[in-house]
């Protein structure tokens, strides 16, 4: 492995230590025994729930090679996972609403732990019926947790301000710490032991549930809206309502959708774009220096929604506009720098530009998944949160879908481009989303010296 891997893991694991130790006061919230008590059984919760997550996904295509299919079979069955999420994520988001979040999170267990299972049958429908599953799994897994807790949080009379600790740490931990864990833990099962491709699968099965019986012992229930006189037909109607008269809420599926199809698209392509001559690159150690680079941006999230000063609102334009940068950097070494034509070796050195790009990329993940959780809380309506969640869902997995179907149709570099103009569109929607924000305020201003004319300038 080159040195310069170690290089940059190794710079970003000291910025990570360094941001960590550095927090003064002023980056921390002050809270309670109680509250505490309660982030914490979260965050072990979503852990292992991530830890299931995040031990099947670096071997999905891995073991369907190994089943003996091709490219073109193994891309239906991606297309079928995303199409699943598509069809029944705002099902599923209703009935958690409806049926409560804690009896949701535990189905998603119980539905990831079948999909698990469906990896030890060689037979495409097996399989198909897999993907479906863990589809739907998805849905719940991106919606339920964050809903229950939410719910759970202002149930208990927590302060507003404490879920971005949740929610920083949650990002940190899961999506961060877990998911390095998780792949080294899956490399030492698969490569190490030699236990097949399968092993991790089964890992996860245990892992999740574990989680189950944590949710099920300790976990109460909370629901959105549990009329009895509310169909799902009428949630998903009002679900939809909600986002087309708030402009907000509109804003944030919009800024949603951009971002994470443009995340889910770099997934597709950070692999070819690294090594387009076939050069030799360390997936498992590049993966695990992005989820590094996660980490530090969830770190540094967490510093910025401590303060009163900027709002989330205000300094995810700038994220925006710097992880369009990041991913134009495939463009610009193409344009700028000479190609090599040598097959296999080691990484260009166009290859270390994009790679330094593209954890830039990664440091901006970190940053937004706190920050739009964050967002979601203060604007979606609690009686649909779960449902409107999902509706968010929708465009991002069509796009997913004409992404994977047309993966070989564009060059690199024109889907590069696109995703760039994705997310400086997003920028420009969390512009206006931040004037919207600020009008009530303004307004109240306004009534202020309305009712008190002292405070208006003399005319002289």
């Amino acid at each position: 492995m080159e040195v310069f891997y170690f290089m940059v893991f190794g710079a970003l694991a000291a910025v990570v230590a360094a941001v960590e130790l550095s927090k003064s006061n002023k980056d921390r919230i002050n809270t309670t025994s109680a509250f505490n008590s309660f982030k914490n059984n979260y965050l072990l919760v979503y852990s292992l729930m991530m830890a299931g997550d995040w031990l099947q996904g670096p071997y999905v295509y891995y073991l369907y090679s190994t089943y003996g299919y091709g490219k073109g079979d193994i891309g239906q069955l991606f297309i079928a996972g995303f199409g699943s999420s598509m069809l029944f994520g705002t099902i599923v988001g209703s009935l958690a609403d409806k049926q409560g979040r804690k009896r949701a999170s535990v189905t998603y267990c119980i539905t990831y732990i079948l999909s698990c299972i469906t990896k030890h049958s060689p037979h495409y429908k097996v399989l198909m019926l897999g993907r479906i599953l863990g589809g739907i799994a998805t849905s719940l897994l991106f919606s339920a947790f964050e809903s229950w807790l939410v719910a759970e949080h202002n149930k208990r009379g927590f302060e507003q301000q404490w879920l971005s600790i949740t929610f920083s740490k949650a990002i940190f931990l899961g999506n961060g710490l877990v998911a390095i864990i998780s792949g080294l833990f899956g490399n030492l099962l698969v490569d190490t032991l030699s236990l097949g491709p399968v092993a991790p699968f089964d890992a996860a099965s245990c892992f999740l549930a574990i989680g189950m019986a944590i949710i099920i012992s300790s976990w109460t229930e909370n629901y959105g809206d549990p009329s009895e006189n509310k169909d799902l037909l009428t949630q998903f109607k009002g679900a939809a309502t909600a986002i087309a008269s708030d402009e907000k809420i509109a804003l944030l599926g919009a800024i949603q959708s951009l971002f994470e199809g443009s995340m889910y698209t770099f997934v597709f392509l950070w692999t070819p774009a690294l090594s387009p001559n076939g050069e030799e690159i360390p997936h498992g150690f590049i993966f695990a220096t992005f989820m590094l680079a996660s980490m530090l941006g969830s770190s540094l999230a967490s510093r910025l929604m401590a303060r009163t000063s900027p709002r989330v609102e205000s300094y995810m334009q700038i994220v925006f506009v710097i992880s369009a940068a990041a991913l134009l950097l495939p463009i610009l070494t193409t344009m700028f720098v000479t190609p090599s034509k040598v097959k296999g070796g080691g990484i260009s050195f166009s290859g270390c530009l994009q790679l330094l790009g593209f954890c830039t990329f990664e440091a901006c993940v970190g940053i937004f998944w706190p920050s739009i959780m964050k967002m979601r809380s203060q604007y979606i309506p609690e009686e649909a949160r779960s449902t409107i969640m999902n509706f968010f869902r929708i465009p991002l997995n069509m796009f997913v879908c004409v992404v994977l179907y047309n993966v070989d149709a564009f060059p690199i570099t024109v889907m590069f481009g696109m995703c760039s103009i994705f997310l400086f569109v997003a920028s420009l929607l969390q512009r206006r989303l931040l004037v919207i924000a600020e009008k009530p305020k303004t307004e109240d201003r306004d009534l202020v010296k309305e009712r008190d004319p002292e405070n208006e300038p003399l005319n002289i």
